[in-house]
């Protein structure tokens, strides 16, 4: 069973450039496993020789695979932190930012960046660069709409200004939609941009290997500007963030020394 499982995560290496090693091998065993044994395939290989034919089959192991889990204003405390702290701490040093959305899923969390950015400048200078390594969810973030549990913590005032309402759920203005560029991109493999004032990467990093993490770091760390800012997720407090080059500046946020 394990030498089935190897030699699956050998050849999605080899196929798609994504290594599963890389992620905790007890969650993402298990998450492969499960959708597996739904499509009743009995082993890996098998699995395997059948995405390789089936278009639809790859695109919803892609999907298993990356964790799409996301809402507006997730932990509402940190982003208030982001708008009433650091934005204007960056915007002291330069009057148009360099912002980076990483691993963004269903765009949830760089529409967001928009709105928050939109109270410090002109939305027409706001400019967002928001990837993640799955295609369809990146097009999903594109037609940007959205139901009403992912936007529950969005001010009244932002909901109605930014959205558009219909029988079964919300559409981004395209005013805010921009604001935000999406682009395929695999934080594990895929060079990472440079010179950022502000890089946002939230509870993704969680799933990564301890090794994976520290690499991700140093690669975070490398780009961003002196003084740039790395938010992550409640859950990444970085520790000895000096190692990376980084400062503590807030809880979660960490300024390039």
């Amino acid at each position: 069973m394990a030498d089935d499982y190897n030699w699956f995560i050998e050849q999605v290496k080899e196929r798609t450039g994504i290594d599963l090693n890389l992620y905790k091998e007890t969650q993402m065993k298990r998450r492969l496993i499960a959708l597996r044994e739904k499509r009743n395939y009995q082993d890996f290989r098998s699995y395997f020789t059948a995405m390789t034919n089936d278009d639809t089959l790859q695109n919803e192991f892609l999907e298993r695979m990356t964790i799409n889990v996301s809402e507006f204003f997730r932990n509402r405390k940190r982003w208030d932190v982001l708008d009433e702290t650091i934005i204007p701490q960056l915007l002291k040093e330069k009057k148009r930012l360099k912002v980076w959305s990483a691993a963004c899923s269903t765009g949830e969390e760089p529409y967001t960046l928009a709105m928050i950015l939109q109270k410090h400048l002109p939305l027409k200078d706001v400019s967002i660069l928001a990837t993640d390594i799955d295609r369809a969810i990146l097009q999903q973030a594109k037609v940007g709409y959205y139901t009403e549990r992912s936007l529950k913590e969005i001010p009244v005032e932002l909901k109605e200004r930014f959205f558009t309402k219909d029988r079964a759920g919300y559409y981004v203005s395209n005013e805010l939609k921009q604001a935000v560029t999406f682009k395929q991109h695999n934080l594990l493999a895929d060079r990472f941009e440079r010179d950022c004032d502000l890089i946002v990467c939230r509870n993704v990093l969680i799933y990564f290997t301890e090794e994976a993490k520290r690499e991700l770091y140093h690669k975070f760390s490398e780009a961003l500007r002196p003084g740039g800012v790395l938010f992550v997720g409640s859950t990444e407090q970085i520790f000895e963030a000096s190692k990376y080059g980084l400062e503590t500046n807030e809880t979660f946020f960490y300024r390039k020394v």
